[in-house]
Parts: C-alpha cells; sequence; structure tokens
C-alpha cells in the first residue's frame, strides 16, 4: 500500500526533522540514564517504541467517548498497563536486561514524548495514523539512545552488546578506556554533540 505525503510525513519526521530528543528536547533523563551499554539502550528504545504505538493506538479509538476532563488520567492508566505488560515480559525473557534498566521502565509512564503524542496526535487522529506517529517518533527516540550507547560503551568499555571490539594488542600499546563516558555527564555532551550535528545540517 502506498502512503500519503502526509502519512511519510508522520512516520518519517519523527526519525529526523522533528525527532523527539534532538529537536523537540524530550526524554531527555533516559537518553541519559540507559546509554552506558548497547544492549540496555536497544531494549529501551524498543520498549518506548512499542507502548508509544500502541498507547497511541487505544487513545485513538478510544478519542471519541473519553470526557475531556479525564483524558490525562485515561492515557495514564492505558499507558501504566502497556508499560506494566512489558516489564513483566522483560522479567520473563530478558532478566538481566530488566535489572540493568532497573526502574527506568518503570518510568516510561512519565516519559514526555508519550504523554505528548497521545495529547498531541492520538487524541485528534485516526487508528493508523496514530500507530504511524507513535513508530516514527518511538523510533527516534531509539536511533539517539543507540548512537549515545554505541559510542559510550565502545570508548568507555572497548566493548559493542558486551563483545570485545578494541583488541588486545591497543591496551598493551599503551590505550586505555575512557572512564568518563561512563559518567551522565558523557551522556549529556554526546547528546549535545549530535544536536549540534543535526543544526549544522539542516539550518
Amino acid at each position: 500500500m502506498a502512503l500519503s505525503q502526509k502519512t511519510k510525513e508522520t512516520l518519517l519526521g519523527p526519525l529526523s526533522q522533528n525527532n523527539p530528543v534532538i529537536v523537540q528536547i524530550l526524554g531527555i533523563c533516559s537518553a541519559l540514564a540507559v546509554t552506558v551499554q548497547l544492549k540496555p539502550a536497544l531494549v529501551m528504545g524498543i520498549a518506548v517504541t512499542i507502548i508509544v504505538a500502541m498507547s497511541n493506538v487505544v487513545i485513538s479509538l478510544l478519542r471519541n467517548t473519553i470526557p475531556m476532563r479525564i483524558r490525562i488520567i485515561v492515557q495514564l492508566v492505558v499507558v501504566a498497563a502497556l508499560v506494566t505488560l512489558v516489564s513483566e515480559v522483560l522479567k520473563a525473557f530478558a532478566y538481566d536486561v530488566a535489572v540493568q534498566l532497573s526502574v527506568y521502565i518503570g518510568l516510561i509512564i512519565t516519559n514526555c514524548i508519550l504523554m505528548g503524542r497521545l495529547e498531541a496526535f492520538a487524541m485528534t487522529n485516526k487508528p493508523w495514523d496514530s500507530l504511524l506517529d507513535g513508530l516514527g517518533n518511538g523510533l527516534g527516540y531509539a536511533i539517539i539512545l543507540i548512537i549515545v550507547a554505541f559510542f559510550r560503551e565502545l570508548l568507555g568499555s572497548g566493548t559493542l552488546l558486551g563483545f570485545q571490539v578494541i583488541p588486545q594488542w591497543c591496551y598493551e600499546h599503551g590505550y586505555m578506556n575512557n572512564g568518563m563516558m561512563m559518567m551522565p555527564a558523557m551522556a549529556l555532551i554526546l547528546v549535545g554533540c549530535i544536536i549540534w550535528v543535526h543544526r549544522s545540517i539542516n539550518k
């Protein structure tokens, strides 16, 4: 099925031009907290993508029946139910990653990206468009997490996904891992560098 220009913008816009992290400056806290290693960053990105997409669809389906005065409560209930479901699935099938992510999976409930998309898009658009919007924003968020985690794990530990990447002979010749990469401050600097590059390209 061919996608219209508007549909393409809804899906692909958040990947770059309207990225939720580096353009809208949302979801920064988790971008700093879960990007020490690539694996938890990948899982967090996938989890947020699933939750944003599904909650967008649910709220879009219910949008005409939700009283405006309690819409935020309904949105929170839907998000909380999905977050709980994802959290339990992670504990069942990827317990080590669930432990690494700790409270940050639960804190997806308060992620500004989720509530922003529900309020700004899902409440006024059809389910299909809302699904694409959720997928686009979730993937846009995940891309930034993966980029930051890639450099932090590679330069901070010499590994990627837990596998040694920097050869042993580099260490024997004096190479040292950058301990600064393990600190949240470095994640903030990396996000700042990505914003700088992005805005230099997209004037």
